[in-house]
C-alpha cells in the first residue's frame, strides 16, 4: 500500500519547500542523509543521480498540481517522470476535482492513447483500452487481479498513474497496452479536512469527506478517513446507481527512516447493469426501459486490508514490504432485448442473464534497494519477491424471456426456475522474482535492464461435472532502455519491453513486445510537461470475445496483431489560476495474421479502436476573496475518431 512518508525528492525546478509525500507502495524510497549517491564538488554543490531518491527538495502535491514529476509506482522505474523511459501521464488528485471526475473512465478519459466507455450503455464497469488493448490495473503497485470486476472509487485515491506499453517486467502478468496504477489517500502528518456535497441529474445526490490529522505531540502517529455516500439513478426508467465506501487508514513512523501503514476500505455499489437494451426500428429515447425492473441489478461489496512496512538502512540500503487482503461479492443480472432487422409488429424477444461471483485475493511482495556511486557513475539496484494467492467462484444462468411489447411495455417479473449452465471454481498462486538496474553516467546518460521471472499455477473445477484441470506457466519477461538528458528539463529515450498477459487453461499465454522512442520537456520558470513518444507494439496468441448467435461470449485466439502510432501530451500551469491538460494520439491497429470462427481478419482493424483522438480542458480559478469563497470555471472538449463495431470490420463504424 502507500506510505505517507515526508522525505524529499531531488528536482531542478522547484524551490525546496516542506511538503508530505505519499509514496508508492513497494520501493519508492529516499536515501539517508549520507547518502553515498551524493559527492560533495569542490564548490560545495551536490551532484544528484537523476534516478536515486534523495531528501532535498519537496516531491509533488497532488492536491495543489495537475502536473506531475515523480512517480508512485514502487520505485521499479526512475522515481522522476523526466528520466523515466516511458510514456507515462499522471491525473492528479487536482485534475480529478477540476473536471468532477466521479467514474475512472471519466478521470482517463482526457489522456492520449485512451478510449472509454466503448460499450455503451453497459454501466458494469469502467472499460478503457490503452494503445488497443485491455489496460491491467495496479493498485499503489500489487495488481488488482480478481479485484478487477468493480468500478473503483475515485475519490479515494490521491492521483492515477497510467504507463504506456508493456509493463511485466516491473509489474508481472500485464497486458501490453499498458497499465493503471491507483494510488489511495493515507495520512499525511498534518491537519487536512474538506466536506462536500453535490445534487444533479435523476436525482444524483452524494456526500463526501476527507480528513487528517496527526494524533500525539510526537508526530509520529497519524490517521486518515475519507467516505463517500451516493444516492442516484441512471438515464433510464427503474435505474440505481447507489454507492458507500469508506477508507481510514492509521500510519506509525518512531523515525525518519522506518514508517508502518495499516489501512482499512469498504465499498459497496448497487446499481443496474444497463437499459435492456433498444429496439433497431427507430431511435428511441434514453429514459426507456425494456428489461425487468426487479432483476436488472449489479450489486457489488468489497472490503479491503492493506499493510506496509518501510525501513532506510545505512549506506543506501532499503526494505520496503507490502501486504493485501480482499474480499469481493460481485452478483448481476438482467433481461435484454434480442432485435432484428425482419421483426414485423411490436413484440420483441427477451433473454436473461447473470452471474453471482465471489473473490478473494491475498498479495504481498518484500523489496529491496541498494544505491552508491562508483565515481561518475550512479547505481541503483532494485531486487524482490512477490506472491499472490486468490480464488474465485462464479454462477451463471442463461435462458429466454417473456416478449416484450415496445409500444407499452408491461414487466413480467424475474425468470422462474432458471438453472445455472455454468458453476465454476478457480484458484490463482503466483510467485514471482524481479531484478532491476538502473546505472547514470555522468548525470546524463541513464542505462536501465530488468528481467522478473514468474510462476503461475492454476486450477479450474466445474461444479457441475465435478472435473478439475490443472495448467501450470513459467514465464520470463525483459526490459531495457537508454535515456538521455539533454538538458536538465530535456531527455530522450528509446525502449524495448516485454509483456506476458495473464494466461488462462487452455490457451497459451498472450505475449507482447514494444519498441518506444520519445521525448520529455519541461521547462524552466513554469509548471509544465510536454512529451511525445513514437511505438511499435506486437501482441501474439491474442484472444478476442466473440459474441456467438446464442448471445454468450466465446474467447477465441486468433494470432497476431499489431498497433503503431504517436502520442502528444502538455500539462501546463500557465498562470495564475491557469491550467491546461491536452493531448494527441494517433495509433493504427491491424491483425496481421489470425482466424476467427473460420473467417480470416489478416489486415483488418481492432474493433472500438479510433485512429485518431484528441482533448483539451482549461481551468481557471477566478480570483476572490469574498463570502463565497474560492470559485473556478473549467471548458473541455474531446474528439474520438470512428472505429469499426467488429473485428470483422463489416458492419460499418
Amino acid at each position: 500500500m502507500g506510505s505517507p512518508f515526508t522525505p524529499y525528492r531531488p528536482s531542478r525546478f522547484r524551490p525546496s519547500r516542506a511538503l508530505p509525500l505519499l509514496l508508492g507502495c513497494t520501493a519508492l524510497v529516499a536515501l539517508p542523509l549520507a547518502a553515498t549517491a551524493q559527492e560533495e564538488t569542490e564548490t560545495g554543490a551536490y551532484r544528484l543521480s537523476p534516478i536515486i531518491v534523495d531528501l532535498g527538495v519537496a516531491a509533488d502535491d497532488d492536491a495543489t498540481s495537475t502536473v506531475a514529476t515523480e512517480l508512485w509506482t514502487g520505485g521499479k522505474v526512475a522515481t522522476s517522470v523526466l528520466d523515466t523511459p516511458a510514456a507515462v501521464s499522471v491525473v492528479t488528485q487536482k485534475e480529478i476535482g477540476q473536471r468532477n471526475a466521479d467514474k475512472v473512465e471519466d478521470v482517463l478519459e482526457y489522456t492520449p492513447g485512451i478510449v472509454t466507455d466503448y460499450y455503451g450503455t453497459d454501466d458494469r464497469n469502467d472499460y478503457y483500452l490503452v494503445r488497443g488493448f485491455q489496460a491491467s490495473t495496479y493498485r499503489d503497485g500489487l495488481t488488482l487481479g480478481s479485484m478487477r470486476g468493480v468500478r473503483e472509487e475515485p475519490y479515494g485515491y490521491e492521483r492515477l498513474e497510467v504507463m504506456k506499453g508493456g509493463n511485466s517486467t516491473l509489474f508481472g502478468t500485464s497486458d501490453p497496452g499498458g497499465t493503471v496504477n491507483f494510488v489511495t489517500k493515507t495520512p499525511k502528518f498534518e491537519r487536512r479536512g474538506e466536506i462536500y456535497g453535490s445534487y444533479g441529474s435523476h436525482d444524483h445526490a452524494e456526500l463526501g469527506f476527507d480528513f487528517g490529522d496527526v494524533l500525539n505531540e510526537e508526530g509520529t502517529l497519524a490517521y486518515r478517513v475519507v467516505g463517500k455516500v451516493q444516492d442516484a439513478g441512471l438515464d433510464y426508467a427503474g435505474s440505481r446507481d447507489d454507492e458507500r465506501f469508506f477508507l481510514g487508514s492509521l500510519a506509525w513512523k518512531p523515525t525518519e527512516y522506518t514508517e508502518l501503514t495499516f489501512s482499512l476500505d469498504y465499498l459497496k455499489r448497487d446499481g443496474t447493469p444497463n437499459s435492456g437494451g433498444y429496439p433497431l426500428d427507430r431511435l428511441y429515447d434514453r429514459s426507456q426501459f425494456f428489461g425487468e425492473p426487479g432483476f436488472n441489478y449489479h450489486d457489488v461489496e468489497r472490503l479491503t486490508f492493506s499493510a506496509g512496512l518501510r525501513h532506510e538502512f545505512e549506506n543506501g540500503l532499503k526494505l520496503s514490504a507490502n501486504l493485501r487482503y480482499s474480499d469481493m461479492t460481485d452478483d448481476f443480472a438482467y433481461v435484454y432485448l434480442s432485435d432484428n432487422a425482419a421483426r414485423v409488429g411490436t413484440l420483441v424477444d427477451r433473454f436473461y442473464f447473470g452471474t453471482d461471483s465471489t473473490a478473494r485475493e491475498l498479495i504481498g511482495n518484500v523489496i529491496v534497494q541498494y544505491d552508491t556511486s562508483f565515481g561518475s557513475v550512479d547505481s541503483s539496484t532494485l531486487a524482490g519477491i512477490e506472491v499472490r494467492d486468490a480464488t474465485t467462484t462464479s454462477s451463471s444462468i442463461y435462458g429466454t424471456h417473456s416478449q416484450i411489447d415496445i409500444s407499452a411495455p408491461v414487466y413480467t417479473g424475474a425468470p422462474v426456475g432458471a438453472v445455472p449452465y455454468s458453476v465454476q471454481a478457480n484458484s490463482y498462486t503466483t510467485k514471482s522474482i524481479f531484478v532491476q538496474q538502473n546505472l547514470s553516467f555522468s548525470d546524463r546518460l541513464i542505462a536501465t535492464a530488468g528481467v522478473r521471472h514468474d510462476w503461475l499455477d492454476l486450477t479450474n473445477t466445474d461444479r457441475l461435472t465435478a472435473v478439475t484441470t490443472q495448467a501450470d506457466f513459467s514465464e520470463t519477461s525483459f526490459r531495457g532502455a537508454l535515456t538521455y538528458k539533454i538538458t536538465d528539463g530535456l531527455s530522450a529515450y528509446a525502449s524495448y519491453v516485454q509483456s506476458v498477459a495473464p494466461p488462462s487453461i487452455g490457451t497459451q499465454p498472450e505475449r507482447g513486445e514494444q519498441y518506444e522512442v520519445g521525448v520529455k520537456y519541461q521547462p524552466e520558470g513554469i509548471n509544465a510537461l510536454f512529451t511525445a513518444s513514437l511505438y511499435d507494439l506486437t501482441k501474439k496468441n491474442v484472444v478476442v470475445p466473440v459474441v456467438l448467435p446464442s448471445g454468450v461470449i466465446d474467447r477465441q485466439t486468433i494470432g497476431e496483431s499489431r498497433v503503431r502510432g504517436i502520442e502528444l501530451e502538455a500539462r501546463a500551469e500557465l498562470a495564475e489560476g491557469l491550467t491546461l491538460s491536452g493531448g494527441y494520439a494517433y495509433q493504427k491497429s491491424a491483425y496481421v495474421r489470425g482466424n476467427v470462427r473460420g473467417v480470416t481478419v489478416d489486415g483488418n482493424e481492432f474493433a472500438t479502436v479510433p485512429n485518431h483522438m484528441a482533448s483539451l480542458w482549461l481551468t481557471y480559478d477566478l480570483p476572490y476573496e469574498g463570502a463565497l469563497g474560492d470559485m473556478s470555471v473549467g471548458i473541455g472538449a474531446r474528439y474520438v475518431g470512428p472505429y469499426y463495431y467488429n473485428v470483422y470490420n463489416n458492419t460499418g463504424k
